[in-house]
């Protein structure tokens, strides 16, 4: 099976370039689907068939589909985002697609059910609507977004509407790669299935504590309004409220059944997060 080729879209994104890395790794042929190839050199020099394409240019997707095994997809926000997911789908059916893997939000039918309009929603349904042979990931917050610049900590200080003690789901983006890889590697447990993604779930006090002490810089913790985060996104507001009301359904102990090496935040912080934070806060 491993000489078959995955399709990864999302290539040059965080968990593109996870799932190419892993799938990669495995001994399977990866074909990155992208817009900027200069940005893809990694993954060429990695092994990885690097093609261009444009997510608005349904003709450059079916291309890319030919002799393909099984499809990752993965899309940015955007306005856009319902379409191209949508296009993505219907070309891999059309192709004959044997696995199609896609990555959506945690509690997706929570929000939608709330009346908040999440195009990844819409995707699941399209997907599962065309009778695809797919499994979809549901991944909570990203325990990498801590290093990001606009989401995680700055100047010393989290910020998050998230009460001190409420607890956070999380996942690292390799962990989320890694369970594309595995949807791949054992179809018959994967497939039809819809998986909430989360590795840890600490809480805020516990997240700044953590990163103090694997960084040697003190972090602080800032309880944010949630109508900022609401004019921003009332995706990402409500998707706050159901952590805050303790609606995430993952159950990590089940996942490490699945996938014994998933990190839990400290874990995280030692094997990768650490050294981007210490960056940072330098």
């Amino acid at each position: 099976m491993k000489e078959r080729m995955i399709l990864v879209f999302g290539a040059n994104g965080q968990q593109g370039s996870a799932t190419a890395r892993h799938l990669l790794a495995k001994g399977w042929q990866v074909r990155a689907f992208v817009r900027r190839p200069e940005a893809a050199t990694q993954l060429q020099r990695a092994g990885a068939e690097i093609v261009q394409g444009d997510l608005n240019d349904r003709a450059s997707v079916v291309r890319a589909m030919q002799g393909i095994y099984g499809v990752f997809s993965v899309l940015p926000h955007n306005e856009q985002e319902s379409e191209q997911g949508k296009n993505i789908a219907e070309a891999a059916l059309e192709a004959g697609v044997r696995h199609f893997v896609y990555t959506s939000i945690s509690n997706a039918e929570e929000l939608f059910q709330n009346n908040v309009n999440t195009p990844k929603w819409e995707i699941e349904q399209h997907i599962w609507k065309l009778g695809l042979p797919a499994t979809i990931l549901r991944p909570a917050g990203f325990m990498d977004s801590m290093a990001h610049p606009l989401y995680g900590v700055v100047q010393g200080t989290l910020a998050i509407p998230l009460k001190p003690h409420t607890p956070y789901p999380m996942i690292a983006v390799s962990d989320i790669g890694m369970f594309a890889t595995l949807a791949f590697e054992e179809p018959d447990q994967y497939l039809g299935k819809t998986l909430e993604l989360a590795g840890d779930a600490p809480t805020p006090l516990q997240i700044v504590a953590a990163i103090s002490q694997a960084t040697g810089h003190e972090v602080t913790f800032t309880q944010l309004s949630l109508e900022t985060i609401r004019q921003q996104s009332s995706e990402l507001a409500r998707a706050y409220e159901l952590i805050e009301a303790g609606g995430f359904k993952g159950d990590s102990a089940a996942l490490r059944q699945l996938h014994p090496d998933l990190m839990d935040f400290p874990t995280w912080l030692q094997k990768e997060g650490a050294e981007q934070l210490q960056a940072i806060l330098a």
